[in-house]
């Protein structure tokens, strides 16, 4: 036995359980892809996208970094955002961070982490622009968890900036684009309503011209 055994023992429950309850669920999941929903959401183990929405395997399509993070330098995000609005035409977005996220507490303090260090600079940012409403907050843990909602708000912002999503709005298809955030200490998800499904709600500078041509 291998250390990793446990893993393929559990994965041949969880397929025949599902097998058990739909014989033709692996049949027909294999022969199509056509997901209503783009999950982008932290890396963090304790935040697995399906689970939290109850939904199986086919009907999210998920892509996840640390601190949930949308920056237009990162072409693996960019090509999960193309292929699901382009190709898999979803019709809801969600970025969804969470509380007490790691990457997000680290952001806020000095420690070198190395590479880590490129990436989390993009909430530094965020930090530092909008310190003086962090720290109204409260305390240590309302102050991390008023960045987390912060940082999902500014990347819904990330998302809707792309040409990607202006381009689908300049052609008429229906996508909408929503920040939430989960709590680790209650399971629970809260829609932090900022919702936006047209290129109107987003501020003349960033709007793209031809967007649907790239």
């Amino acid at each position: 036995m291998t250390e990793l055994d446990h893993l393929f023992e559990k994965n041949r429950k969880w397929a025949a359980n599902i097998t058990a309850k739909d014989p033709l669920f692996f049949k027909t999941l294999s022969s199509q892809q056509s997901p209503q929903y783009l999950w982008i959401g932290c890396a963090d183990s304790r935040v697995p996208a399906n689970e939290i929405v109850d939904l199986m395997p086919g009907e999210l399509f998920v892509h996840r970094n640390v601190a949930n993070i949308v920056i237009p330098s990162d072409l693996n995000c960019l090509s999960v955002l193309q292929f699901g609005v382009e190709v898999l035409k979803v019709r809801h977005i969600i970025v969804c961070g969470h509380y007490g996220c790691g990457g997000v507490m680290r952001a806020m303090g000095n420690e070198t982490l190395g590479l880590s260090d490129y990436w989390l600079r993009h909430i530094k940012d965020i930090y530092h622009l909008r310190r003086q409403e962090v720290h109204q907050a409260g305390g240590e843990e309302e102050r991390v968890d008023k960045l987390c909602e912060l940082n999902v708000m500014e990347q819904v912002q990330n998302v809707c900036r792309t040409n990607i999503v202006q381009g689908a709005w300049e052609r008429g298809q229906e996508i909408s684009v929503h920040g939430w955030i989960y709590g680790l200490k209650n399971g629970l998800l809260k829609n932090l309503n900022v919702s936006v499904d047209s290129i109107q709600q987003i501020p003349p500078v960033y709007r793209l011209k031809d967007a649907d041509n790239g």
